[in-house]
């Protein structure tokens, strides 16, 4: 793969000369190049592995547009959703254009199935308003009422973060609001994420209180709201050490939460903890990516923990590059993540401490950059008894494992 950019870090050619799909056509070549990307790539073959990092396409030829992901699994296919940023580029106020779905039976190659939850570019006071800071979708599927369930993260000018739940018949919807405005617990709350158990369908919501705590919250049976009781974990001053972008998963009954800590885009170390039950008491075991001497978890950070199914001990956390070659940032020097973490521990100080001028800037709209060019980082989770790691793999296929 070539990739070429010029002095502001735009994408002025780009080829790539195997995985990519046959027979890609006129449309898709059109598409690619109103995103940034010419038409001048060769069309062999299919993905047969992952590459983390590198810019990955649908079965069109676009590039895939599906953040703060998760997969579900309905049938014999998986459906791979998230934020749509083809159009957040940092220079309008476009946050997300919608979820997007994509629909696959190999988690290679994926068919653009488009916009499950549209955006509502008409009504600023909707939670689907394209402004409106809608992040991190999850969908569940309630056995007892036959619905899937979409809760969204939402934020207001005033920085309150709020839920929004939708419901629809079928995974690729169409999806209907019918809770908005919805403060859990009465609570300030970020990124999340949601889990079921598989022996009697409760739902668990990992949330963070806003600058302070990570909460475990059970939702009702019908999943659109919330029974009342919760715990508490993780209590910090602020950031960058309060813990968010929660992804749960188990495996051989120990529960773990994998964390990032909170620095806007700018990548950061990530944690895991473990616990016998959803609730916890939770055991912090350390920096998910101990090997990454960078300290910014290769560069991204993780919305959720997939399980194969078919595999016997195959998990793979999901994650985006957020920040990329574009921003200019030296993420090769782990020094460079101790000045943003510093920055951020300053800014964030009762009361706030003086901050360099370098400093300043690092902090200033960190969060207007172009994640229309952000890419995905998908990496398997290796084992020791019962620690898990993630260690870099530039490419790396399902096949490798049993």
């Amino acid at each position: 793969m070539d990739i070429d950019q010029d002095d502001s870090g735009a994408v002025t050619r780009y080829t790539r000369r195997k995985l990519i799909f046959g027979g890609v056509s006129a449309v898709a070549g059109a598409a690619l190049a109103s995103h940034g990307w010419s038409k001048d790539f060769s069309s062999t073959e299919r993905y047969r592995s992952f590459k983390p990092g590198e810019v990955w396409l649908d079965t069109t030829g676009k590039p895939i547009q599906a953040h703060g992901a998760s997969i579900i699994q309905a049938g014999e296919k998986y459906y791979w959703y998230g934020e749509n940023k083809e159009f957040t580029t940092g220079k309008t106020d476009v946050w997300t254009w919608g979820v997007r779905c994509y629909s696959s039976s190999d988690l290679y190659n994926w068919d653009d199935l488009g916009l499950i939850i549209p955006p509502d570019p008409k009504d600023p006071a909707s939670p689907l308003y394209p402004s409106a800071f809608l992040d991190r979708p999850h969908i569940l599927y309630n056995q007892q009422t036959r619905q899937f369930v979409c809760w969204v993260k939402l934020m207001s000018k005033s920085m309150l973060q709020t839920r929004a739940v939708l419901v629809a018949d079928e995974v690729t919807g169409p999806y209907r609001i019918v809770r908005q405005n919805v403060r859990p617990l009465g609570m300030n709350a970020g990124d999340f994420d949601i889990a079921i158990s598989p022996s009697d369908g409760k739902a668990y919501m990992y949330f963070e209180r806003v600058h302070s705590e990570l909460i475990c919250a059970d939702l009702s049976d019908d999943y659109t709201d919330f029974t009342g009781y919760y715990s508490t974990h993780f209590s910090r001053s602020g950031p960058p050490f309060v813990r968010e972008s929660p992804a749960h998963f188990v495996r051989r009954g120990k529960h773990y939460l994998v964390t990032s800590g909170t620095t806007g885009y700018f990548p950061n170390p990530s944690e895991v903890a473990v616990a016998d039950t959803y609730h916890g008491p939770f055991t912090v075991m350390g920096d998910l990516h101990p090997m990454d001497r960078t300290r910014t978890s290769f560069n991204s950070q993780i919305s959720s923990v997939f399980r194969h199914p078919k595999k016997n001990d195959l998990y793979v956390a999901m994650a985006d590059r957020w920040m990329g070659p574009q921003t200019g940032a030296d993420f090769e020097s782990g020094e460079f993540s101790q000045v943003v973490q510093n920055a951020f521990r300053k800014a964030f100080s009762q009361p706030p401490e003086p901050l360099t001028n370098t400093e300043t800037v690092l902090l200033k709209d960190n969060l207007k950059i172009n994640t229309s060019q952000s890419r995905y980082v998908w990496l398997p989770i290796r084992f020791d008894d019962e620690r898990p790691t993630i260690q870099w793999k530039s490419e790396w296929s399902i096949d490798q494992y049993e």
